[in-house]
């Protein structure tokens, strides 16, 4: 077991709430709470935050209550940082913050949604989902009297933005520069993009077992679940399924934090940065060692083919894409069928605000909408 660092110490590569690089809009300090907490305080309290319990992971809200949302995903998430950064010396706060605010730009049904709005979006700057959600805290928030958006410091909206084309980097200002000149972020962001993919894969695992649609025995394919089935059926032999499950899903997960850590551990003493600038200027260093790695690429590989194209999910995700493709039409043809505090937008960027205001939908209120444009008998 890993000993975790103790909660006052922060390693010098560490990103230090005292030394943040500021926020685009000067404030008072955030005393008591340090500048990351404040960030995060924003973020639980903000409306995109709270949509993400009714936006799909991989099952539609109405298909069953217990499948993950984009919300349990993203808590999820910062647990998981959350442990790597504390035993790796890292600020927890950002961590936390940054797995809490990644999501904030997905649309409604999961990537369906994200693919569809950038078809949509070709002729007039593409979509994004991670710059959505820049733009979500940086702009699409009006809660404050005297600034767009949540004001965050340039630490979190530097991890907010984990993938980036170079071309939308370069109107991005400090943000988008590492995308140009081939630098990393802290590593308090790059934890949370591995976070990001352990908490999803191994939840997807447990939401397709649940729902029917995979199986144990077809799971067995992937090694990395193999290997730990077979260790709990040997501790366990009469253990029901569902424990089962869980037992070697939470092995899977413990596998996969600890060898996050230790091979990032191991790339900090090679390159041994003194600063996050240092940090920034190296080559990755949070990642996974190289049998891990592939065997996580192999259970990423199963879940693409065996659940994410079974046929009901391709159902859902046909029909979720016609609703959205729809919507979207309707919106820009008239704009009129706007709720009124999104036209004035509309009058000077019809597109983008179309594509911002599908882009914040939940599941539920797209096909919501979707009846009161197209449903003769619903009411407006």
């Amino acid at each position: 077991m890993l000993d975790p660092a103790p909660v006052s110490s922060l390693a010098a590569y560490a990103a230090h709430a005292s030394l943040t690089r500021g926020r685009r809009h000067a404030e008072p300090a955030a005393t008591p709470r340090s500048e990351f907490q404040r960030d995060r305080d924003r973020i639980v309290h903000s409306t995109a935050f709270r949509r993400l319990e009714y936006k799909t992971q991989v099952f539609v809200n109405h298909e069953g209550d217990l499948f993950r949302t984009r919300l349990t995903h993203s808590l999820e998430v910062a647990q998981i940082g959350r442990t790597c950064a504390r035993s790796l010396g890292l600020n927890e706060d950002l961590a936390e913050t940054i797995a809490l605010a990644h999501d904030l730009g997905h649309t409604p049904f999961g990537h369906v949604g994200q693919d569809l709005l950038n078809e949509c979006m070709q002729e007039h700057g593409g979509f994004e989902h991670n710059l959505q959600s820049l733009r979500v805290v940086d702009e699409l928030e009006q809660k404050y009297a005297e600034f767009e958006g949540l004001n965050l410091t340039f630490e979190a909206r530097e991890g907010i933005l984990k993938h980036c084309s170079v071309k939308n980097a370069q109107q991005l200002g400090d943000v988008g520069e590492r995308f140009v000149a081939g630098r990393q972020p802290s590593l308090e962001a790059q934890i949370t993009n591995l976070a990001d993919e352990i908490a999803y894969n191994n939840h997807d695992v447990d939401d397709g077992l649940r729902s029917g649609l995979i199986t144990l025995e077809q799971l067995r394919e992937a090694a990395i679940f193999a290997r730990h089935l077979d260790g709990v059926r040997r501790l366990y032999p009469d253990l029901n399924d569902r424990r089962l499950i869980h037992e070697t899903i939470r092995r899977m997960i413990n596998t996969l934090v600890t060898d996050l850590i230790e091979e990032t551990r191991r790339n900090i003493a090679l390159h041994r940065p003194d600063g996050i600038d240092a940090v920034r200027a190296c080559p990755p260093l949070a990642a996974f060692s190289a049998e891990i790695r592939e065997e996580s690429l192999a259970l990423k590989r199963f879940l693409f083919q065996n659940l994410y194209r079974h046929y009901r999910v391709v159902r859902m995700s046909e029909k979720a894409r016609r609703l959205l493709r729809e919507l979207f039409v309707a919106f820009t043809s008239n704009p009129r069928l706007l709720p009124p505090e999104h036209r004035e937008r509309a009058a000077s960027d019809l597109h983008r605000t179309v594509c911002d205001y599908i882009a914040g939908m939940t599941d539920r209120y797209a096909i919501r909408e979707h009846r009161r444009i197209f449903d003769i008998e619903e009411l407006a």
